[in-house]
């Protein structure tokens, strides 16, 4: 599914509907060059999940975790951003293990190094169209579940 055009406001309200059909055990990876809206896609759709506190990016602490709610169950949503990493050893995958599990929504930014160790994620692609538009590619199951 590709989307074009899309100004911040319709960016947030796509993050907002993918967050909407998100699973516990989902894990969303984005990609796009640096200031395309990563962030602001991970930040609406945590919002939509329920979490209340701000919602930065952990590109200098890798990892930060949030709590939020849906469906009136409290979820755990992490995110990841790996820019600083150019791959990962045997030792780091056992470390994203404990961001990806089942009782959390993991998204991650910058995912390329470890994209063979995630089993069937997301995939949002955000690229500048003008300096205030956005195209966005959705792939995987948030896609396929957000179709009719």
């Amino acid at each position: 599914m590709e989307l074009e055009g899309l100004k911040e406001a319709a960016l947030e309200e796509l993050a907002f509907r993918v967050a909407g059909v998100l699973e516990a055990g989902d894990v969303v990876v984005l990609s796009g060059e640096v200031g395309a809206g990563k962030t602001t896609f991970v930040r609406a759709a945590a919002r939509s999940l329920g979490v209340t506190e701000r919602v930065t990016s952990p590109t200098y602490q890798l990892a930060r975790g949030y709590e939020g709610l849906k469906d009136g169950r409290r979820i755990f949503v992490n995110h990841l951003d790996l820019y600083r990493l150019e791959g990962i050893e045997n030792a780091d995958v056992l470390e994203l293990d404990d961001y990806i599990d089942p009782h959390a929504v993991t998204f991650i930014e910058w995912a390329e190094p470890a994209l063979g160790t995630i089993e069937d994620p997301s995939l949002v692609h955000i690229s500048h169209e003008t300096p205030t538009t956005r195209t966005v590619s959705l792939g995987g199951p948030a896609a396929e579940r957000l179709t009719p």
